[in-house]
């Protein structure tokens, strides 16, 4: 039977950190009740669904900043190769991917001089 207090992927993280540090939350009594059910109907503690929230939206942060990283760097690129694609060329190419059929890549293009 599964901890009523930790999910699997809690204590999976928690095995692995090298030093547990505690923190305090302030947070509203209106949030409080309703961090209260919705653990309660994940059968979980407040405690372990909210470090699990938290490790939700710090992983999303993180990926959402690498994205943004990866299009600056794919921008750079474009810019200092003058090189792209044709939009009308990827939506056909994307179509016939999702209608899962072969289809030639795009060609880049020079774009600007």
């Amino acid at each position: 039977m599964r901890n009523r207090y930790y999910s699997s992927n809690t204590l999976q993280r928690s095995c692995f950190m090298s030093t547990v540090v505690a923190t305090t939350l302030k947070i509203s009594g209106d949030l409080k009740r309703r961090v209260v059910a919705a653990a309660k109907a994940a059968d979980k503690s407040p405690h372990a669904f909210m470090l699990e929230a938290i490790e939700h939206q710090t992983r999303l942060d993180e990926e959402r900043r690498a994205f943004v990283a990866d299009a600056v760097a794919a921008r750079s690129e474009a810019l200092k190769s003058g090189q792209g694609y044709a939009a009308a060329d990827v939506r056909r190419y994307l179509a016939a991917r999702a209608r899962g059929r072969e289809a030639p890549r795009p060609k880049a293009r020079m774009w600007r001089k």
